[in-house]
């Protein structure tokens, strides 16, 4: 099922790809030989952004869903949704 709006995919490729830059950026600090906390904090935050864009991306797959099945999804019941799947973590 493809993401349901050409903003939705601008979205979630806009924070892969910061994700991406953070990678190489924690590479990067492994090759300088970083101190090891800097660089895990680094990775804290990787791990951070990887889940909040899962989150996004499952949020624009319930609305598709929804949309197959001819509903109109609430953002109220998406919102509570979304914030229990954040507290997952």
């Amino acid at each position: 099922m493809p993401l349901a709006s050409p903003e939705m995919k601008a979205e979630l490729t806009t924070r892969l790809r910061r994700i991406e830059g953070q990678v190489r950026g924690v590479e990067r600090m492994v090759q300088e030989d970083r101190e090891c906390p800097e660089v895990l904090q680094q990775m804290m935050a990787i791990r951070s952004a990887v889940h909040q864009a899962s989150l996004f991306l499952a949020r624009a797959y319930l609305a598709c869903v929804y949309q197959e099945a001819g509903q109109d999804p609430a953002d109220e019941l998406l919102d509570r949704l979304m914030a229990t799947l954040g507290k997952l973590d």
